[in-house]
């Protein structure tokens, strides 16, 4: 679909919502100027649309009154596109909706199609099986999403209720940079003018958000999902861990992702294993439990220096003796 034809869509769909729209605002919203706005109403018409042009200080455009779309003309591709975005994204926690509006959303998806793409779309969803995340969706209030989604595009501070881990609740002002989701939640990664600082929040924990008349700016190449996962690794865990690995840090970072540890790559120091050698990371991150990393370690079949904790040695001297035993055995 082509850029002029796609926001000729746009402008349809703007109008659907009701009401008159003045050209500026129509203008601004697809980001073209008043001339263009007036040529895509002109396209809508010719497709037999029936958009009306209202005169006068607050005129502008809007449609018929009663005016009702035609059915859905989707191909097979398209159709099943639409359904399974629709069972995915409730069941990755993309989709803030209740069961019943996902279905009901479907449902009226369903009631468009021919009958033929219909029934094989039914029996697709009647017989195939989804399976659950890793971790259970938590999904945020959809009304709280998209007023921060909003916010975060307009660069405008929110005021927000927010309850952390512990059950406080606090209230407080940010700065939302963006949106991120992962492993079935979403977050949004925004400074906090209270403390100076740029923090990762889960959007279920947030409630009364309220838009501010002022603004900010993103710091120039500001990522927030790396911020976010980053974020995510650091939180504060039982174990702190840090490890030397002779690897290379992409091989590392498969093995320990950025939601999981920090991997950066090191210059070679004299007095340390791999001194005058390349090739040497540290990784950090925080764990609530040691024993899995042991064999996380012997995965990676590379050589490597435990810095801390040093119970984390007894937990990989361990696991080579069991080896060794299996081994004999």
């Amino acid at each position: 679909m082509t850029r002029p034809t796609a926001r000729v869509l746009a402008l349809l769909e703007i109008l659907q919502a009701g009401g008159t729209r003045t050209v500026a605002d129509l203008a601004g919203r697809l980001e073209v100027d008043e001339r263009t706005v007036r040529r895509y109403a002109g396209h809508l018409i010719d497709l037999g649309i029936p958009v009306r042009s209202v005169r006068g200080r607050y005129g502008g455009y809007r449609l018929a009154p009663g005016y009702k779309m035609p059915p859905l003309m989707l191909t097979d591709e398209e159709a099943l596109a639409v359904l399974l975005g629709l069972v995915a994204g409730r069941r990755a926690g993309l989709v803030t909706s209740s069961a019943a509006d996902l279905e009901s959303a479907a449902a009226k998806v369903r009631r468009v199609l021919p009958a033929a793409l219909g029934r094989r779309l039914d029996a697709l969803l009647a017989t195939a099986t989804f399976t659950a995340p890793a971790r259970p969706v938590t999904s945020p209030e959809t009304g709280v999403l998209l007023t921060l989604a909003e916010a975060a595009r307009q660069r405008q501070p929110v005021a927000v209720s927010y309850t952390s881990g512990d059950g406080h609740r606090s209230e407080r002002t940010l700065h939302p940079y963006g949106l991120v989701v992962h492993s079935g939640r979403w977050y949004v990664s925004a400074a906090d003018p209270a403390s100076g600082e740029v923090r990762t929040f889960r959007l279920d924990r947030i409630t009364d958000v309220a838009v501010q008349p002022d603004s900010f700016a993103v710091p120039a190449g500001f990522d927030p999902a790396a911020r976010v996962l980053s974020g995510l690794a650091g939180m504060p865990r039982q174990h702190e861990v840090s490890v030397r690995i002779q690897a290379p840090a992409e091989l590392v970072r498969r093995r320990l992702p950025a939601s999981v540890a920090e991997v950066e790559e090191l210059a070679a120091t004299a007095g340390e294993p791999g001194a005058g050698e390349p090739g040497w990371v540290r990784a950090r991150w925080q764990a609530e439990r040691l024993d899995w990393i042991p064999a996380l370690l012997a995965g990676l079949d590379r050589p490597f220096v435990i810095e801390h904790p040093a119970a984390l040695r007894d937990q990989v001297r361990a696991l080579a003796q069991r080896l060794g035993r299996y081994a004999d055995a």
